[in-house]
């Protein structure tokens, strides 16, 4: 495949992903409800990579191309909570983000909708070396999980 048609290709690749991760992370999730079925899955103390490496990673990468997800702890008022982070990552890039909620209560459901809903725009088209999210969409304690996740995800994609 030609370059110029494999980077249309990537991107529209990587557009999909984003509108399937907003879609995702509608309003819904923010009003309480799951994100996603299965919102209640069991901790992983790894990241996993469910993608591996693409003939698109650049020979300057760092980090393998590639979905990968863990999950993250942080404590909150109402104890440890976990929220479980999936990236999609090319040229060391992050391309996709899905957050999948793990709430114990009706306070963490609101905060880490929140979190979801608002992520992508923080961290879609940046570089994984300079993610580290302190607050978003008024969520600041669901940032200590996310930030623990991706250290996970970054060991896991070198």
């Amino acid at each position: 495949m030609r370059p110029s048609v494999r980077k249309s290709v990537f991107a529209g690749i990587a557009g999909l992903s984003l509108a399937g991760t907003v879609a995702g992370c509608a309003p819904s999730a923010a009003e309480g409800t799951p994100a996603a079925p299965g919102g209640n899955a069991a901790e992983t103390s790894a990241a996993t990579p469910s993608g591996g490496t693409s003939s698109l990673a650049s020979s300057g990468s760092t980090y393998k191309d590639g979905t990968y997800s863990a999950d993250g702890n942080y404590v909150s008022p109402n104890g440890t909570e976990t929220v479980g982070v999936e990236l999609t990552l090319a040229g060391d890039t992050v391309t996709g983000v899905n957050i999948t909620q793990h709430p114990s209560n009706p306070n963490t459901r609101k905060f880490q909708g929140q979190f979801a809903g608002g992520i992508a725009a923080q961290i879609v088209g940046k570089n994984i070396d300079e993610l580290n999210v302190s607050k978003v969409a008024g969520s600041s304690l669901t940032s200590g999980g996310f930030n623990q996740a991706v250290d996970k995800i970054k060991q896991e994609a070198q």
